[in-house]
């Protein structure tokens, strides 16, 4: 394989919970007075830390989101998880190829670890990933499209950045990696193609990645 280093993004790359957290956001936002719909939420907060969502309503309306807004909202997006997620169409047979030829992989993703740990328990995603292999925007200062977090799991994983790949469904998560100095493989299955600029490598179906990894 091409690269030392596969780095999966979580949400819409592994587990399919982009759809459902999304509509939640747009309804909580709405709820508190600041009307988004769910193309709104996609566009503006797909793949990104929850510092975002409260920077850009205070930027846009110069009123600050609730103090409990995060618990809040986690609390209505873990039951949903319990109801609904499941995993990427895919996502395990690329797992079992790269366990199975000793390249090493992890996750790190906007989402706060408890939120990546509940996600893999409701999916079975947990036996691929242990603590080691799993990073979050909560163990840097600054979420995507900063690279802090690709090169903070690269460092910890002991791969210099030009032997990464990350795989990436969200625009900001793009930016990310190309900051980074790794190469990007976009993943179109939610979001359109030529939202992804800079990917190394578009694809739509997780069952391509294994040949295109090779």
């Amino acid at each position: 394989m091409r690269y030392d280093l596969v780095i999966f993004d979580n949400d819409g790359v592994l587990v399919d919970s982009e759809p459902i957290s999304n509509r939640l956001l747009a309804g909580y936002l709405t709820e508190l007075g600041h009307p988004t719909s769910y193309e709104e939420s996609l566009r503006d907060y797909m793949g990104s830390a929850m510092h975002r969502v409260h920077d850009l309503v205070e930027e846009r309306t110069g009123r600050r989101l609730p103090e409990d807004f995060d618990d809040v909202f986690h609390g209505r997006v873990f039951a949903a998880f319990e109801r609904e997620l499941e995993q990427v169409a895919g996502a395990v047979g690329v797992l079992e190829k790269l366990a199975a030829d000793g390249v090493p992989y992890c996750v790190a993703s906007s989402g706060s670890h408890e939120r990546i740990r509940v996600g893999h328990r409701k999916t079975g995603l947990d036996r691929w990933f242990d603590g080691g292999r799993i990073f979050s925007s909560q163990d840097v200062g600054r979420g995507k499209p900063a690279p802090d977090l690709f090169l903070y799991a690269a460092e910890r994983m002991g791969v210099v950045p030009a032997r990464c790949v990350v795989i990436e469904d969200s625009p900001l998560g793009v930016q990310a990696a190309v900051a980074a100095g790794m190469d990007v493989y976009g993943f179109t299955a939610m979001t359109p193609a030529e939202r992804l600029v800079g990917a190394t490598q578009l694809f739509s179906d997780m069952g391509e990645l294994v040949d295109l990894l090779a």
